[in-house]
């Protein structure tokens, strides 16, 4: 998994390029804990929950169907987060499912359970660019985390960066016209 704290890139950007108007700070917000809400399923290790169960690490909780679940939580809660049903549900279910696509782009782990129920396998993109984070905190703060932190910033954060200033001049672009 990429470190906890980029995962928060996605709703980052994406609520940075679309504006106030579009995402409210609240919206923003919730996405943020909805795309890192899928790695509490590290406490199942605490439970005894092996990695491969369906409940285990990168498992249902990495799933579409949470992040539709939370999405749905997110529109029913629209006027609490100053967002509209529609922009509420899409703004979430994005940023909850790119967790799992994120995982997928890494290099190490099981792979995502990101199609259960309709499916138990897990998943990665032919392509694993993004190094895996130790799911230590000793590790991260080795050569190890160094490694991870710099794949990130490549493969995430400054794909996110870029993103967020698109959007931003597309919605410039817009207003002005």
């Amino acid at each position: 998994m990429p470190t906890i704290i980029t995962h928060a890139a996605v709703p980052l950007a994406v609520g940075f390029g679309l504006g106030r108007r579009v995402v409210s700070q609240r919206l923003l917000i919730a996405g943020v804990a909805a795309a890192m809400l899928p790695d509490l399923d590290v406490l199942a290790f605490r439970l005894g929950v092996a990695y491969s169960d369906q409940f285990g690490h990168r498992g249902f909780s990495h799933s579409l169907l949470l992040a539709l679940l939370l999405a749905a939580a997110a529109a029913l809660f629209a006027r609490r987060l100053k967002a509209s049903r529609l922009a509420a549900f899409l703004f979430v279910l994005v940023a909850a499912a790119s967790h799992g696509l994120l995982d997928m782009l890494t290099n190490g782990g099981l792979g995502v359970a990101w199609l259960w129920p309709l499916s138990e396998q897990r998943l990665f993109f032919p392509e694993r660019p993004i190094q895996v984070s130790p799911l230590s905190l000793h590790r991260l703060f080795g050569p190890a985390g160094l490694a991870v932190l710099t794949s990130e910033l490549l493969w995430v954060w400054l794909p996110a960066a870029v993103t967020a200033v698109v959007l931003h001049l597309i919605r410039r672009r817009a207003i002005s016209r």
